[in-house]
């Protein structure tokens, strides 16, 4: 169970790396997005999330301070989940589709991130 367990923090801890490299990445169009769904300081928000994001991945990814990571992740998810993929406000009916999708993702990954607040710590292979 120990290296299942390894295994699976590696891809969830990768999966949030790579979206905080995405978010960087892709600045100018995240902010861009950010502002067309009416975040303040969009540039701003988007910088802080984007470290959130990167912070949260690599604690995952070391298992170095697992609580703070996760704290990261859930300061990400709850705020962006419900301002960005509000799929009750939007008309079109794929874009409303696509919203619905990503919001109940991101409500998942909440569940996810809640859960592994109930492994003992430090995990295993940590750093």
């Amino acid at each position: 169970m120990t290296t299942i367990f390894f295994i699976g923090r590696l891809i969830f801890g990768f999966y949030w790396l790579r979206n905080g490299y995405r978010h960087f990445s892709g600045f100018q169009g995240t902010v861009a997005y950010a502002s067309s769904k009416g975040v303040p300081a969009a540039k701003l928000a988007i910088i802080v999330t984007g470290l959130l994001l990167l912070a949260g991945g690599l604690s995952m990814v070391l298992g170095l301070w697992p609580a703070v990571g996760l704290v990261c992740l859930l300061v990400f998810l709850i705020p962006v989940t419900f301002k960005m993929h509000d799929y009750w406000n939007v008309a079109d009916p794929n874009m409303k589709m696509a919203q619905s999708i990503n919001f109940w993702k991101n409500i998942g990954l909440i569940g996810a991130v809640a859960m592994m607040f109930a492994i003992s710590m430090p995990w295993p292979f940590s750093i």
